[in-house]
């Protein structure tokens, strides 16, 4: 079937798999770098109490046959390392069916990791990350031209990842409606760059072209991805144009990178370069990527449906899956920026001076002197959850008590997910939280302080707590 390929894009599935590659690389370097802290056997969420929990239906994988932080780890550094030989090329050296094995194991793989993650999680690149794998597997390799059906899919997770977005803004907070919401966005997201403080100083004017132009590329530029050639790939170059202008701007993990992993499958690399000469597909090739196509089709009904709605949701998966899915950031926007700062004492007995340490996290703001740092790609869970937590306490209560508790334990894994631990020594006597409001500071106040965040009290997060029979359970809050 001479229309089942598309011949000039062979450079586009090329980019678009080594990018991939890259991205599966770093989602599972973050989950064997941080599982044992957060959802090890003595994690903070074990994953053997949630399989207990929790049946097949709920989310089927590799761990409900069998766990251990031992084949976690090598699940984990097992897809590390189809990773890498993904980003190196391995699947344009194997018969076809082979690099669609290559390409399956990592999401096989992946896909057991997120049904274990509970909150850790329970981000929307996650299902974005999937999502896109399953499509990568019937993509093809070098062997064989890609197939349109294939591309015109990864084009439908595009649309549905930016549009989705802008729907979800211009229903949501009121502020985008009046383009007044990066008047404090940069400020209050969840976890600021190193860009973030000048972004938010930006004159205000600024601000409100910077939301215009979103809503033009989320709303609007979507629909011009299904269009005829250039202006399909000019649509892609301004979403790649947005999407790092939001890796300038602040820490969203590889969410920014994966869209534009996407964009760059429907960019038309064959204004530049001719295709290499390719053979036709086999027969039970065109069949399988066909009947995919009309199972993703099927699929999309639901989140097609979501989109149109007046009550939107975003980033929910419809199958246990996460084979098509919705998506959707920042409907609304924080005024305030609440922190939660952790500290403890090695003083036994409690008093009027007691001398508090405080603990540092890698990425989320706390010491008001320290410019906050660029990691994405790289996904730091525990200081995501900790912004969540600021603001809504009972969304930090499964996993909050058992946090503190490894810290007066001084856990090893748990104290490598910080930056700083102040009793590297001996465990602390007591720990605490407090919440604190953070603001950015002007640029007299940087000038004069060296401090790129101001901080005032707020209340108690959690009172002073000690190991012990009267551990304080991680519901009772202040």
């Amino acid at each position: 079937m001479e229309w089942f390929t598309a011949d000039g894009y062979w450079l586009s599935r090329l980019i678009f798999q080594r990018a991939l590659a890259a991205v599966y690389l770093v989602a599972f370097l973050t989950a064997a770098l941080q599982f044992r802290a957060l959802i090890g056997e003595r994690g903070m969420l074990p994953v053997p109490d949630f399989l207990r929990r929790t049946g097949w239906r709920d989310g089927p994988g590799l761990f409900r046959l069998h766990y251990s932080d031992r084949f976690f780890a090598l699940v984990a550094w097992t897809g590390c390392a189809l990773a890498v030989a993904l980003l190196a090329g391995a699947d344009s050296y194997v018969p076809l069916w082979a690099a669609m094995l290559l390409w399956a194991l990592p999401w096989a793989l992946y896909l057991s990791i997120v049904q274990v993650g509970q909150t850790w999680y329970g981000f929307g690149w996650e299902s974005l990350l999937l999502e896109t794998g399953f499509l990568a597997v019937f993509l093809g390799n070098a062997h064989t031209a890609p197939p349109v059906l294939v591309l015109w899919l990864l084009r439908w997770v595009l649309f549905r990842v930016e549009f989705g977005a802008g729907l979800i803004k211009i229903r949501g907070d009121g502020c985008w409606r009046r383009l007044t919401c990066l008047y404090f966005h940069h400020e209050t997201q969840p976890m600021p760059g190193p860009l973030s403080w000048f972004f938010h100083r930006l004159p205000k004017p600024v601000h409100r072209a910077e939301v215009a132009a979103n809503h033009v590329t989320q709303l609007l530029v979507p629909v011009l991805l299904f269009t005829p050639q250039p202006v399909a790939s000019a649509a892609a170059g301004l979403m790649i144009v947005t999407q790092l202008w939001l890796v300038l701007s602040g820490n969203f993990a590889w969410l920014n990178w994966l869209t534009i992993t996407l964009a760059l499958s429907a960019v038309d690399w064959s204004l530049f370069t001719a295709p290499p000469t390719q053979s036709a597909p086999p027969l039970w090739y065109e069949i399988v990527v066909m009947a995919v196509t009309a199972l993703v089709l099927l699929l999309s009904y639901r989140p097609a449906r979501n989109l149109v709605s007046r009550r939107q949701v975003m980033n929910r998966s419809f199958d246990p899956l996460h084979l098509v899915n919705t998506y959707g950031a920042f409907g609304s926007i924080s005024r305030v920026r609440l922190e939660v700062v952790v500290e403890g004492t090695d003083e036994q007995v409690l008093h009027e001076g007691t001398v508090w340490r405080e603990y540092g996290f890698r990425g989320k703001p706390g010491d008001p002197r320290r410019m906050p740092r660029q990691f994405a790609p790289y996904h730091l869970r525990l200081d995501w959850l900790m912004w969540f937590a600021a603001l809504s306490p009972a969304y930090a209560r499964p996993w909050f008590g058992p946090f503190m508790e490894r810290l007066l334990e001084n856990d090893r894994d748990t104290l490598r997910l910080l930056r700083h631990n102040p009793f590297p020594d001996a465990p602390p006597a007591h720990v605490r939280a407090r919440v604190y409001h953070y603001r950015y500071t002007t640029w007299r106040e940087l000038r004069a302080t060296g401090r790129w965040w101001h901080r005032t009290y707020v209340r108690d997060f959690m009172r002073p707590v000690s190991l012990g029979p009267a551990w304080l359970s991680p519901t009772r809050r202040s």
